[in-house]
């Protein structure tokens, strides 16, 4: 079959490789629509550590059912579906409470880090386990299903946030999951979201898919203009979604006293905190990772239009074009967001 390999960093070539084997309890999946992710650039050049060549990346994608297990009894042929970039193994202490992301023995489709390799969806086929696989309705378009990876990233985060209806959020971050953020926070009741950003077009995005006030962070004292907003005592949670220093600082300082920040960014591997500033003001600091169950309820979000990712698709490719938009994005190509490649085409 083909697939998009990183032979070495800063190198892909569309190759032949030998179709995946499936064991009893497995399914194959002809894959329609995968997603490059920002952690998939972010290994083009090595500097994850997550993604060693040789490798086959690609962990946001939907597909048809080509092959099931002998085991396999709730698939068949034909079915349209999506998959949970963690392979979790479902017998761990933290897998049998349902925190499949907090799995001892979790793998990431697409991952090379050392500890194990697992080749992902840039490619014709993929075998995934039976338990992380969902069915969509077939009128749900692969492309959008291919999103469904980020909007529960999105949408975990907004069920680990402790929201009151009618609360005020602020998102710091209005990328490709600040957007699904500032959506998902309103769904969890939040009543006015406030979108921070240093991209004007990014924040006009924020506006469409329903923030209520953008700020522009080098144009203006974001912290002031929150308040301004809500009475003069801050927002009553944050969601930062860069992963730095500054924007950490920024949504800390956005909260009113007793609120919440969570953190969904994961640029950094250590960033400065103001100790003082969440002891004393009493916040609570939460971290959220993956998604942990939410695929379901995400898939209704979608095929329902509660939550919308039609507009953050820049475009769709083959992967004989992989190489060239893994390039333009490494490169920060403007105004790009969300590219979908199609090993069909």
């Amino acid at each position: 079959m083909k697939a998009l390999m990183l032979s070495q960093y800063k190198q892909l070539d569309v190759t032949e490789v030998d179709k995946p084997e499936i064991g009893s309890r497995d399914v194959l999946v002809q894959v329609r629509a995968c997603g490059i992710c920002g952690s998939d650039i972010h290994g083009y050049d090595g500097s994850s550590g997550r993604r060693i060549p040789p490798l086959v990346m690609g962990h946001e994608a939907a597909g048809v059912v080509a092959e099931v297990g002998s085991e396999v009894s709730d698939l068949e042929a034909g079915d349209h579906v999506t998959f949970d970039s963690t392979v979790s193994c479902g017998e761990c202490f933290f897998c049998r409470r349902g925190q499949i992301n907090l799995c001892d023995n979790r793998m990431v489709l697409g991952v090379s880090c050392g500890e194990y390799r697992r080749h992902g969806a840039f490619a014709e086929y993929v075998s995934v386990p039976q338990h992380i696989c969902y069915r969509l309705p077939p009128e749900l378009p692969f492309e959008h299903a291919a999103m469904i990876e980020a909007v529960s990233v999105a949408v975990h985060a907004a069920n680990r946030t402790p929201v009151t209806l009618g609360d005020t959020a602020v998102v710091v971050g209005s990328g490709m999951i600040g957007l699904l953020a500032i959506q998902a926070i309103r769904l969890a009741g939040c009543a006015r979201v406030i979108a921070v950003d240093l991209d004007a077009g990014r924040l006009e995005k924020a506006r469409e898919l329903g923030a209520d006030v953008v700020l522009k962070a080098d144009e203006v004292d974001v912290a002031a203009e929150v308040k301004k907003h809500t009475d003069g005592r801050g927002a009553d949670v944050a969601l930062e979604v860069v992963g730095a220093s500054a924007t950490i600082q920024t949504a800390i300082d956005s909260v009113r006293k007793g609120g919440t920040v969570t953190l969904v960014g994961n640029l950094a591997p250590n960033v400065e905190m103001p100790l003082q500033a969440i002891v004393t003001r009493e916040l609570s600091v939460l971290g959220t990772c993956a998604s942990s169950g939410e695929y379901p309820a995400c898939i209704e979000l979608l095929a329902s239009g509660a939550i919308r990712v039609d507009d953050m698709i820049t475009a769709t490719a083959s992967l004989d074009e992989g190489p060239s938009w893994f390039r333009r994005l490494y490169g920060g190509e403007p105004g790009a967001m969300k590219v979908i490649l199609d090993p069909t085409r």
